[in-house]
């Protein structure tokens, strides 16, 4: 997602940046190029125009003209802009009002609500809150039965629909439910079709005149590029929604909606789905996105999703352990362990700032399947082993190859770098660790 706007918006900068002082006419040049790129990237062609019209007033101002570096005032300027077009800040869900209260999954089928309705389940729990689940697409058996088993999966509790009763008496009958057993938000995953029709939107409009919930969120296809853009404003026409998800952030998609939606609707993207894992969804924060875009990396989200995965006391007790020397292999394979949770390594290595302007990690894709491979090898070791790496000779070294369904050299590999972790950790506890951030390692 937006690798092509960034590369391309990184070429500009460039260049701006190598002209010592800007004039009228090298802005000119440059901010056409940016607009060819945002064209390209899929953003609706009026948001385009005055985007580059907004730049162009700031730009060719006495800000960038007369600045001592001119091209960073630019970038500035375009980031500013950026940020403001997407929404300026992000806008989380809406769960005020007596509880339970209901919030409303619309969308087209196949734009991923019921899914999402999972993923928001496990984001609300995090937030404190105990969510209930609520199939109410009785077109599409298959949907009811994903979303209890969702519920099953992360212990959460679902309503029982059946696909004989009417979606409207669900959401409804699914409120007290939810009263019974302690839920304070339900989420309520409604019926899509293929395209909008009145039947549909009749439907949907009834179900939120029964429950009137706190928050109505579109589900939409960020693949599907400027139809997401028209499908958020036809649902927004009727149902007066108060904010997207943008489903498959992750995929190949140029990024046209994310770019457009606030712009064209005047309503907020609140999430985005960067993964098929239940805990792949991400708040939506326009400033972070804008970063990323003008490859400037994403810290406050990685450093977030380290939060949400470490364990403090844990963490406490690692860091005596680095102290004293006394971190094993197991406690090697945990803490890789802990990382990989985060997600994709490569999608966190482009978070950290600048990685987008180093030509030999630009397009670095970390091997996932090496880091199975070296939990496989520990995992394939005795406690003992573990704990004490020295015994680990050459007939060990064979067993463990042989249990974990790798090679010799692949064990000779993982306990060379272990050791060269070891030693690295000895110099940094001579010379003091408060370089060392807490919990996690740098592999």
């Amino acid at each position: 997602m937006f690798e092509n706007l960034s590369d391309k918006l990184n070429q500009v900068f460039k260049k701006l940046k190598g002209h010592g002082k800007l004039t009228e006419k090298n802005i000119e040049e440059g901010l056409k190029e940016v607009r060819m790129a945002l064209l390209e990237a899929d953003v609706h062609y009026k948001v385009v125009k005055k985007f580059i019209a907004d730049i162009k007033a700031r730009a060719l101002g006495t800000e960038v003209l007369e600045s001592l570096t001119p091209g960073q005032q630019v970038i500035k300027i375009v980031n500013e802009q950026l940020t403001e077009l997407m929404g300026s800040s992000h806008e989380d869900l809406n769960c005020s009002g007596t509880a339970p209260v209901s919030v409303m999954l619309v969308g087209l089928q196949g734009s991923g609500k019921t899914t999402t309705a999972g993923k928001l389940a496990v984001f609300l729990r995090k937030k404190g809150r105990k969510p209930y689940l609520v199939p109410a697409d009785v077109y599409r058996p298959a949907a009811i039965d994903q979303l209890q088993k969702l519920g099953g999966q992360l212990e959460v509790s679902v309503f029982p629909s059946d696909p004989e009763m009417d979606p409207v008496l669900i959401c409804s009958e699914a409120r007290i439910a939810a009263q019974q057993e302690g839920c304070d938000t339900l989420l309520l995953d409604t019926a899509g079709r293929l395209h909008i029709d009145d039947e549909l939107m009749a439907e949907l409009i009834r179900i939120k005149e029964a429950v009137q919930p706190s928050d109505i969120l579109l589900v939409a296809d960020a693949m599907t590029g400027q139809d997401a853009v028209n499908i958020a404003g036809s649902f927004d026409s009727t149902l007066d929604i108060g904010g997207v998800v943008l489903t498959k952030m992750d995929g190949d998609a140029r990024g046209g909606a994310a770019l457009s939606i606030k712009a064209v609707t005047d309503k907020p993207v609140k999430f985005i789905g960067v993964g098929e894992k239940l805990s792949a969804l991400e708040p939506f924060h326009p400033d972070r996105m804008s970063s990323r875009i003008l490859g400037m990396g994403d810290v406050l989200t990685l450093i977030e999703k380290a939060q949400d995965m470490v364990d403090e006391k844990k963490a406490a007790e690692l860091e005596k352990k680095l102290r004293k020397s006394e971190f094993t292999l197991e406690d090697f394979r945990d803490q890789m362990v802990q990382v990989r949770k985060m997600g994709s390594l490569t999608d966190m290595i482009k978070m950290m700032p600048g990685i987008g302007n180093i030509k030999q990690l630009k397009n670095l894709e970390v091997d996932e399947r090496e880091l199975v491979r070296v939990e496989a090898i520990i995992n394939s070791m005795t406690p003992q082993e573990r704990r004490q790496h020295n015994i680990i000779k050459g007939s060990r070294r064979k067993r463990i190859a042989k249990g974990s369904g790798t090679s010799v050299q692949d064990v000779n590999k993982l306990l060379k770098n272990y050791t060269q972790v070891m030693k690295m950790f000895k110099k940094l506890n001579k010379g003091g660790m408060r370089g060392l951030n807490r919990g996690m390692l740098p592999f």
